[in-house]
């Protein structure tokens, strides 16, 4: 049983060499990707790409539901979710490493739920990210010296396009990244009572700045960042308890009706 689960987003390439992978069938269709396994810091994960490989499902078209379901069909309890983001404060340069602890919600086509009915539930998400997970990731990365911040709240928007100059004025009112897969990937563990982590790497500002930046910046800090995630992934993941002690497993207990 694979108890870690790492689902890779734009920031990252391959993360494991030769793993060995597994076709997942679900209630919910395909997953993203085959579910590769192997290890990171001598610890078996479970790697799933978002996007799929190579990178072709866009933000909106992901299929969360199965890729939730099948990690954890597979035994997965704690999911680390990479991800590239926009800033939209400017303290939060690129090349910062976010750990947000909240998220403001800007979709709007998505399915958010397993449960359609008849069960009906209604999950807290007023702590959505897993404190546990958050501290050990944090603690890691400003050991090996990165840009790092713990807190702050991501802006999950629909996509595939990205912000015009009013919106990201507005969201800059009520986030600090912005992103577009978080939900409701979120949701999902948390309705799975799976803990769920952010590790949200920044490769620019987002357009309420009016800084130009090119692609060539972009594709730079991506791969700097892309460095760094897989040396924090390397240093950290060891760090993970065997055992949970986080509230992430009673996700479900005074949720139904």
């Amino acid at each position: 049983m694979t108890k870690i689960g790492i689902i890779g987003g734009s920031a990252v390439g391959n993360l494991l060499n030769n793993p060995d992978k597994i076709y997942i069938n679900t209630p919910y269709g395909e997953m993203s990707s085959p579910v590769e396994i192997g290890k990171i810091g001598g610890k078996e994960v479970a790697v799933l790409y978002r996007h799929g490989r190579p990178h072709k499902i866009p933000p909106h078209k992901i299929n969360y539901r199965a890729n939730i379901y099948g990690l954890k069909e597979i035994g997965v309890e704690r999911i680390i979710s990479l991800s590239a983001v926009g800033s939209l404060q400017s303290h939060i340069q690129p090349g910062t490493i976010v750990f947000p602890d909240q998220f403001f919600d800007n979709t709007k086509g998505r399915i958010y739920t397993f449960y359609d009915g008849p069960q009906v539930v209604h999950i807290s998400v007023a702590d959505p990210f897993c404190p546990e997970m958050t501290d050990i990731f944090h603690r890691s990365s400003l050991e090996l010296g990165f840009k790092a911040i713990k807190g702050g709240t991501y802006v999950c928007i629909e996509g595939p396009r990205f912000s015009t100059r009013s919106e990201s004025k507005f969201f800059k009112t009520v986030g600090d990244i912005i992103g577009m897969t978080l939900v409701p990937e979120i949701n999902l563990a948390k309705e799975k009572e799976m803990c769920y982590l952010t590790v949200a790497t920044v490769t620019d500002y987002d357009v309420w700045a009016e800084i130009p930046v090119s692609s060539k910046e972009v594709t730079k800090v991506m791969k700097e960042n892309e460095e760094n995630i897989i040396s924090l992934l390397n240093k950290t993941i060891p760090k993970i308890p065997e055992e949970r002690s986080c509230s992430c497993k009673n996700s479900l207990k005074e949720a139904g009706l």
